[in-house]
């Protein structure tokens, strides 16, 4: 957990990668967003998002965000990052607002390359803490 900003952010959110039915990695990205700057923050996510899906081997612009407004299992403030030609997941993404900043917790498959993550989320100006399923 060397570096890590949060503990038990990174606790919750390592618990939520445990073994399923793809191997998950998490990215914890630390804005200064308050909850007045909700448009802010989602243009964070979708940054964040096109920052995670070129590291995935996707095109951004071949993908789009589902917010599930029309999705009873999903919550306020959850989104996914789909592919517009057979909706396959690329990440999702909960918007957490801890301690009166946002944080954005995303999850996508652990094949992702974790290091142009942190480089390409650094690059937006925000600090980030990698989360692996594994013991990587």
């Amino acid at each position: 957990m060397d570096g890590v900003i949060d503990e038990d952010l990174y606790r919750r959110t390592k618990a939520l990668l445990e073994p399923g039915e793809i191997e998950l990695n998490g990215a914890i990205v630390h804005t200064e967003f308050d909850g007045q700057e909700d448009v802010q923050m989602m243009q964070a996510t979708i940054d964040a998002g096109d920052v995670i899906a070129e590291a995935a081997g996707f095109d951004p612009a071949d993908c789009y965000i589902y917010s599930g407004n029309d999705d009873t299992d999903f919550a306020s403030n959850q989104h996914q990052g789909l592919t517009i030609d057979g909706e396959e997941f690329v990440w999702e993404c909960q918007q957490l607002l801890r301690q009166g900043s946002f944080d954005l917790v995303f999850y996508y498959e652990a094949s992702a390359d974790q290091d142009a993550i942190e480089a390409g989320v650094r690059d937006l100006g925000f600090e980030v803490s990698s989360v692996y399923g594994s013991d990587a």
